[in-house]
């Protein structure tokens, strides 16, 4: 296959990874009695990517989706309960995936990648302290400055109420954005003259994704990129730091960048500004007597 034809399957996964998404969310929000657009649920999402690739722990990118769908003019309420069935049927379908692809993939990365990985790493001693110690230091930045409204509007509203259509229909497409999101790096990889395994590539790419789920810092950075240097995902030649470039900005970089774009479609530049400078800018007391008062009783 030739470069192009790769970029373009790059495109066609993050499309579909897109659009899944929005599905997920514009299905959960029908089942509170609520309908957002395609659109909507796609700015709505992107707000939240991008919210999460730049903040310690993702905290922003729930509180940003919630923003988005309200600025679309739906409750609050609403929002919050089809994120929590959300979550409660995207984990398990990422767990499932996790755990075939280990019983499945694994013992070829363990034989093939895993001595390599261990020696680069080992090599790689001081850049690991530095990374560990940037992670604890965005932990604590991250615990004691997160603005209070994320964590109140964030907090339990009761269990919702799953249905087999909802969890059926959430469950579907939770499995198309894992395998999106995990096929980039194996397609990316197809441009080497010769590539390592596929086993090890899925492996590889499965872990760099979701580590970044546990990891402290904005999108994983230092660890995921160092990971990813040192062979995680095997030995990819000459050409890793351009297929870490590539592969970051397909999933990350898209993210970012329509979730600026949806920010400023929906606020204007200078709105988003100001919003941002209010954040900084407004005290936690008051954000959180704001919460309040806008909380059901």
């Amino acid at each position: 296959m030739t470069a192009v034809a790769l970029h373009l399957g790059c495109i066609a996964l993050v499309i579909l990874d897109l659009v899944a998404r929005a599905f997920r969310i514009q299905w959960l929000v029908r089942a509170q009695g609520q309908h957002i657009s395609i659109l909507a649920a796609i700015e709505a999402n992107a707000l939240g990517d991008a919210a999460c690739a730049v903040t310690p722990l993702r905290l922003g990118g729930e509180a940003a989706r919630i923003a988005g769908l309200a600025r679309r003019g739906l409750p609050a309420l609403a929002s919050v309960a089809a994120i929590a069935v959300e979550l409660l049927v995207s984990w398990p379908v990422t767990l499932l995936c996790a755990a075939v692809i280990l019983w499945r993939f694994a013992p070829g990365w363990r034989r093939d990648t895993a001595p390599v990985l261990a020696g680069s790493l080992q090599a790689a001693c001081p850049w690991l302290v530095a990374i560990a110690g940037a992670g604890v230091a965005c932990w604590f930045a991250a615990k004691r400055w997160a603005p209070a409204w994320v964590r109140a509007t964030l907090r339990p509203i009761g269990a919702p109420r799953l249905t087999p259509m909802l969890v059926i229909g959430g469950a579907a497409c939770s499995l198309v954005n894992v395998v999106a999101r995990v096929g980039v790096l194996p397609l990316l990889a197809l441009s080497l003259e010769t590539p390592p395994a596929m086993s090890t590539l899925i492996v590889g790419s499965f872990g760099l994704l979701y580590s970044q789920l546990f990891l402290p810092m904005p999108s994983g950075l230092g660890a995921v990129d160092l990971g990813f240097l040192t062979g995680a995902a095997g030995s990819l030649g000459p050409s890793t730091a351009g297929l870490l470039l590539a592969w970051r900005f397909y999933t990350s970089g898209v993210g970012l960048v329509l979730g600026v774009g949806a920010a400023i479609r929906m606020f204007g530049w200078s709105g988003m500004l100001a919003r941002i400078r209010g954040l900084k800018t407004t005290s936690v007391s008051e954000r959180d007597r704001a919460v309040t008062s806008a909380s059901p009783p």
